[in-house]
Formats: structure tokens, sequence, C-alpha cells
């Protein structure tokens, strides 16, 4: 590994790996303070056995920060279904019927949530008697040819010590956008995205549908920790690949505890209705890819069905974490010392004066300083090179997190100044401007055009060119040509047929 400039030039490193050691510390205060036995951390992209045989329930990133464009409200987008293959029909990819979608809100630094926002979804079918996701080109969400359809409810809970107070229903059958098959079946993709963005009582916003992985970074680090001589490195492994997105923006001051005190934590939640009728949690996510790369396997799937207020069960996983061990031995860069004490403030209690809370109870979330204006200018880095409007405090799409969880982990904070990273620096698409912010996903039909055809064109295969009726213009055939064809063609049959029947007299008359 080689230490690059802050501007990105050439950066390199094993961020994949050891941005998981974040949670060490932060699970090592846990420990300090004493907890309750118990366990909390984050899913990511097919991180846990369990989870990834499941991936409708599998959260894989949760994003928070305040808006750009309304810096009077904070976004809140968190993703499911990791590596969604834009051309996999004709099942593309739904929210489960049977889950709730949660957001959690800790808005006095307890540990426990005092907000959640609940979604859940159905599904509608126009004809069973067709397996096309669509029939038609789709023009808008309530499209007659658009066959397979989903409609959401949001539910805002408030809690006190876990239990409920209130139950608000904000919205009711809410449209989804939908996946994005490709270009002839949805034409305007952008128009159905716009579609999707529903207006919610006290001037919220909310979506939910498809939309671009907005994680970058080189996910190849199982292959023996990038080739184990780093020649894997470099490549965005998420590019080209979809994600189920759940978006919500809400006004500062109905998530904050007061002006006084604007920091707020946030994580995201699956539950899964089980065969006993209740919902059992599957699936949770704070930081990224904790429980990728800090538990063993054993540990993994209780991870997922863990909660913020019992952060001690795994602090052996994490005060003596096998992944910068593994990293000393392959790439001969020393291990910290541990216990990493100076991870626990940072990433388990939030930075001082920036996103801490006042009497904060230790526990794995997104700690976001709502108060804290949106830059002009983000820097990937963020809080690492002076932007206190990113990562750690909160997290926007555009943050390295890996480039600047390596560099905190590799000793930053202790006086060892580097510059490592995977050297993936950013998103392959840009993101949007407005909420929900993500980038449009990309289309099933992203593949080159058949041979003689271009964007402007229909779409046809070249057997379907040759086969056009005599005299139409856009293929310049004539009589003679089609003629000439079918002759060539005939002979050709001929020769086949002959050749088959010469292999089966001779077949025939073998002796076995």
């Amino acid at each position: 590994m080689t230490p690059n400039s802050r501007s990105g030039a050439g950066r390199r490193g094993l961020a994949t790996l050891v941005c998981g050691a974040l949670a060490a510390g932060g699970l090592a205060a846990a420990g300090v303070t004493a907890l309750e036995p118990g366990a909390a951390s984050a899913s990511s992209h097919r991180e846990a056995p369990l989870i990834s045989g499941t991936p409708q329930y599998d959260n894989t990133d949760v994003y928070a920060f305040v808006s750009p464009d309304k810096p009077d409200s904070t976004t809140i987008i968190a993703n499911w279904i990791p590596f969604e293959e834009p051309a996999g029909g004709p099942n593309f990819f739904t929210f489960a019927e049977d889950a709730q979608y949660d957001i959690h809100i800790d808005n006095n630094g307890d540990a426990q949530g005092e907000l959640l926002y609940r979604f859940t979804f159905d599904t509608h079918i126009k004809n069973k008697k067709t397996f096309l996701y669509n029939t038609g080109p789709v023009e808008s969400l309530d499209d007659k040819d658009l066959n397979i359809t989903q409609t959401y409810d949001i539910e805002l809970i408030k809690l006190k010590d876990q239990y409920p107070v209130s139950k608000t229903k904000v919205a009711n059958d809410v449209p989804v956008a939908p996946s994005n098959v490709g270009k002839a079946s949805m034409p305007d993709y952008a128009k159905l995205r716009e579609q999707a963005v529903h207006k919610l009582a006290g001037d919220a916003t909310s979506f939910a549908g498809q939309a671009d992985d907005p994680f970058f970074l080189d996910l190849r680090v199982f292959d023996l920790l990038y080739g184990g001589n780093l020649s894997e490195v470099g490549n965005d492994t998420l590019k080209g690949y979809n994600v189920n997105s759940i978006a919500l923006q809400v006004p500062n001051h109905m998530i904050a505890e007061s002006a006084d005190q604007p920091v707020v934590g946030i994580w995201s939640t699956t539950q899964r209705k089980g065969a006993d009728g209740q919902f059992h949690q599957v699936s949770r996510l704070g930081m990224p890819l904790v429980n990728e790369v800090v538990n063993p396997l054993k540990d993994k799937d209780k991870f997922n069905a863990s909660a913020p207020w019992d952060d001690a069960q795994f602090l052996k996983n994490v005060t003596n974490p096998e992944l910068p061990k593994l990293i000393e031995a392959i790439y001969k860069i020393p291990a910290p010392d541990e216990p990493r004490n100076d991870l626990v403030d940072v990433f388990l209690k939030g930075v001082k004066d920036l996103n801490q809370p006042p009497h904060v109870t230790p526990s794995e979330m997104l700690r976001l300083n709502t108060s804290i204006e949106p830059a002009a200018e983000p820097k990937r880095l963020g809080v690492l090179d002076g932007d206190n409007a990113g990562f750690p405090n909160g997290r926007r799409l555009t943050d390295d997190v890996i480039d600047a969880s390596l560099q905190v982990v590799e000793g930053e904070l202790l006086g060892a100044k580097n510059d490592l990273g995977d050297a993936v620096d950013k998103n392959d698409k840009d993101f949007e401007k407005a909420f929900p912010y993500v980038a449009l996903p990309t289309e099933g039909s992203r593949g080159p055009l058949a041979k003689g055809t271009d964007g402007e064109t229909d779409v046809r295969s070249q057997l379907g060119d040759a086969l056009q009726p005599a005299g139409a213009g856009a293929s310049g055939l004539d009589d003679t040509t089609l003629i000439a064809g079918s002759a060539g063609a005939g002979a050709l049959g001929i020769l086949l047929i002959g050749g088959a029947l010469m292999w089966w007299r001779r077949m025939r008359d073998r002796a076995y």
C-alpha cells in the first residue's frame, strides 16, 4: 500500500477491509460504559449468511445529510437489495410485502429511537396471464402497460423507552418508481422518477423506487486482500448495479430534540414476518461495512438482529479485531495498539463539539448535527479535510467513507498522517441536485445495439434486417438481393440435409 495525495490522484489501499475497524473502537466504548449484554451494528452488501439468501430484506447502505438545496431539512436515504443486475428480468426488483422497512431516529443520544418511520409495500398485477413486467412503453406510473406496480404506506411511530406512544399514518398507497427495464420499455425514466416523488404533510417528502447504487468502492478485497499484492484496486465494483431506495426528507425541527440539541442518530432495519405471524428483525445498518468485515461468521446473523442499546455483546470481536492483523501479516503495515481508544469518541459517540450529543450513550449509528449548514463545495473526505458537513457527521452520497475510514483506522488521529485509499474516489454516475438525489438507475438495455443500428433507429436483429420485405428503403434491399439471399439459403439447406443423411448412413453401418 502506498500513500497518495489528498486530491485523490493514484490513491490505493485496503479501505474496504479496515473501515470495519471503525466499529472496533466504538464497541470498546460500549464495554467501558458497562452496557447490558447485547449487540449492534450494521449490514451491508451480502455480509451475513442468512441475509445473503434473502436480498429483498438486506440493507446495503444508509445516508443522512442536511439537504443541500433545502438546509432547513434533513434527507435520509436507505437502500436495499444489493447487486441488482439491471437486465435481471422478467422478475424485476420489488420491495417485499411481508417486511417492515424502518428508519429509526434517536434525538437525545440515549441509543434508543424516539421516532420510527415505517414503510410497508403492496404489489399489484394487472394481467397474470403474461410473463411480462410491462406490456408496452411505460409513460407514467399509472400506465396500463406497466403490468406490475407497487405502492407503499408510511407510519410514524413515536416511542418512549421503545414503547409506542403514538402512531400516525402519514402516507397511503403512494406509487413506487419501477425497475428500469430499458429504453424501449421506459423511454423517459426521469419522468417516472419525478412522478414517484411524493409530498407529505408538514413539508416532508418521500420517495421509493429503483436507483443506481450510490456506494463507490473496490470490493475485490475478498480475493486475498486485493490479490495479495494490491494488484486489484481502483475498480468500482458496484458500477452498473442498482438498488431499491427509500428516501425521506423532513424538516429539521421534526426530528431534532430542540434547537439546543440538534444532533440525531439514524439507522435502518428490516423486519420480516415469520411463520409465527410476528415480525422479526433480520437486518440492520447504520455505519457502512461494519458487519461485513468485523464479525466472524458465527456472529453475523445475530449481529443483524441486534439493537444499538445492546452494543457490548460483540466487544471481543472488535477490541481484538482480525482485520488489522491480516493487513499487517500481508502488507507489513503495523496494526495499531489495542484497544483502539482513538476511535471511540469519533465513531461511537460522535465528534466532540460537532455531532456528539450531551450525555451520549455509546452506540453504533450515523450521527448528524442538523444545524451544520451544507458545504458549498463538499469535500469527499468530509471532516478529515475540514468539511464539517460531511462524514462522519452523517453521510452524504459523495462522501468517500472508505478512504476517510481507512485513514483514521490507520492512525490519522494518533499522528500517523496518511493519504491511503482504495483508488475509487467518486461514483460512476453524477448524483441529482434535488430530492431524492440518488442517480437514476442503469437501464436493462444498456448493452450494445444490434449491428447496423443506432440509438435513433428501431432496434432489430440482423436476421430481422435480412427478412425485411422487398422495397423497404431503410435496408436498401431490392428484389434481386432477396432472391439471391433466398437461393443461397436454399443451397445451404440442401447441403446441410445431404450432410446429415451421409452421417446417418455411416452411423447405421457402424459395428458396436
